[in-house]
């Protein structure tokens, strides 16, 4: 069996976050969605659950961070090149979100990331994969 993760984050307004991960285009599961949630995939084995601050307060006895304050988590995802990395970051800017550093090129590795509308960073990176050692 295939390990899957599940990140779930807490999120003010549901639909304006649908709003813009939809236009970074990525899609979502409405068998697991309601007014309270959405379970976004972000490739066969990531999901994204987008929790209103009520559901999310559900599954934590802990205060919920204000990621626009502090970092409860880094997101990191691989991109294909690093053309793909610069194209998520424009359209996220696009939609409302921002950048919180430029990029960051080390030859082998392309970097460059987003706050989305609640503050969560997502990082991209490309991974050159001649540099990659098989294990």
């Amino acid at each position: 069996m295939t390990t899957k993760i599940f990140v779930n984050l807490p999120v003010k307004d549901l639909d304006k976050s649908v709003t813009f991960f939809k236009s970074l285009g990525y899609t979502f599961n409405l068998q697991f969605t309601d007014e309270t949630a959405t379970c976004m995939v972000i490739s066969e084995d990531i999901y994204a659950m987008l929790l209103t601050y009520p559901k999310f307060k559900e599954f934590t006895p802990n205060p919920i961070c204000d990621a626009t304050k502090s970092t409860e988590v880094l997101v990191c995802l691989s991109c294909e090149n690093r053309a793909q990395v610069d194209d998520l970051v424009r359209k996220a800017v696009a939609a409302g979100g921002k950048t919180y550093k430029d990029p960051q090129d080390h030859g082998f590795m392309y970097g460059h990331g987003y706050q989305d509308l609640d503050g969560h960073i997502w990082e991209l990176m490309y991974m050159d994969p001649s540099f990659v050692q098989q294990q």
